[in-house]
């Protein structure tokens, strides 16, 4: 019988702390939001740590990055995904956690670094 996996760590990258440890499937990515205590977290990085034992690796702890997810008023779609902020701008990052370098606080409306993507092909 395999041993059920260990609780998730879940640390707030910035500032950095721990959130707690926390029974997790293995389903979340980078990429995915985690709601925990009715705050809304994304997830940036897992990390898997093992340790050798019995003449074999298993899992011994699970690591969870995240940041506070912000619920932009600003999205759009672009290819087949939402994205933070006018994806219409060259300057774009075109992410689901950040909206772009030079103005990542947003809004995108009457930006000054406002470029206009050129079409690739």
């Amino acid at each position: 019988m395999e041993p059920s996996p260990p609780l998730t760590e879940v640390i707030l990258t910035y500032p950095r702390q721990s959130l707690g440890k926390v029974p997790l499937d293995g389903t979340l990515q980078p990429g995915a939001y985690l709601e925990l205590e009715g705050k809304t977290y994304a997830v940036l990085e897992r990390r898997h740590r093992y340790q050798f034992k019995a003449g074999r690796y298993r899992l011994h702890q699970i690591s969870l990055y995240v940041q506070k997810a912000q619920q932009p008023a600003e999205k759009s779609w672009m290819d087949g995904r939402w994205v933070i902020g006018d994806a219409t701008c060259q300057l774009n990052a075109q992410s689901e956690l950040i909206r772009c370098a030079v103005n990542p606080d947003g809004p995108c409306a009457d930006c000054r670094y406002y470029e206009s993507r050129k079409n690739q092909g």
